[in-house]
């Protein structure tokens, strides 16, 4: 098999398991929690890193900003041998009682994007694998923490999220919306692939505290930020679990 031509790498580079944050600089605070972590490839918004933890070896690689590109890793990991995918990241919360800090385990996505319907009808459903969705929800309670637990909506258009819009999502009690869980859930159903996702809120757009209303120079808030390496606990002793 050719070398995959967005992540730089090949079959036998990896791991069967894979952390996926969007932000190619949190796998470098995710390898950070790490026993060992060795870079294998860094390319475009990609960043690719084997790490040991607790003894276990799992691979964790960035997928950049929304479904595309997340599409392109999901389908180049599955290319060299990857398995098992946890979403490690940032959501905007969508109902009033769910704070910025709060983590949020996704039980399925609300396909408004465009990348799956290239790939199926968007009547079928973009849902994790129940072994990964019970592993992080197992490891948020055996850490002591809180995590809300229910459908999200992926979007494309970051900048055209509507007063409307918020208010219908918010409606259908959709808890949050972020913009790569719909392509890596839909993606890995249809490879036989196991897929979830765990995300910190950065902001509520109910409340009008999108991320970025009420920091100086840091995306995120500093409990977002705090929160984040809890979320980061959750995902990896969920990844060495499954």
């Amino acid at each position: 098999m050719a070398t995959q031509p967005h992540l730089l790498v090949d079959e036998g580079d990896l791991t069967d398991r894979v952390l996926i944050p969007g932000d190619p600089g949190r796998v470098d605070r995710i390898a950070g929690h790490c026993d060992e972590a060795e870079t294998i490839a860094e390319n475009r918004e990609y960043k690719v890193v084997n790490a040991t933890y607790e003894g276990q070896e799992l691979t964790i690689c960035s997928t950049g900003i929304g479904c595309p590109s997340a599409a392109i890793a999901l389908e180049e990991l599955a290319n060299v041998g990857v398995e098992t995918f946890i979403r490690v990241g940032t959501t905007g919360a969508l109902q009033s009682d769910i704070e910025i800090g709060d983590m949020v385990v996704a039980t399925g996505a609300a396909k408004n994007e465009g990348t799956t319907k290239r790939y199926e009808a968007v009547e079928y459903p973009a849902v994790p694998d129940y072994d990964v969705l019970s592993a992080l929800v197992d490891s948020a309670e055996a850490n002591d923490e809180d995590v809300h637990v229910g459908p999200i909506a992926s979007d494309d258009a970051y900048y055209a999220e509507s007063e409307d819009a918020v208010a219908d999502w918010e409606a259908a009690g959709l808890l949050a919306v972020e913009m790569e869980a719909a392509a890596v859930f839909s993606l890995a159903r249809r490879k036989g692939l196991r897929a979830g996702a765990i995300c910190t809120v950065d902001g509520n757009l109910v409340e009008g505290t999108q991320k970025g209303t009420d920091t100086e120079d840091d995306e995120l808030p500093d409990k977002a930020k705090n929160n984040v390496g809890r979320a980061i606990d959750i995902a990896l002793e969920a990844a060495i679990d499954l």
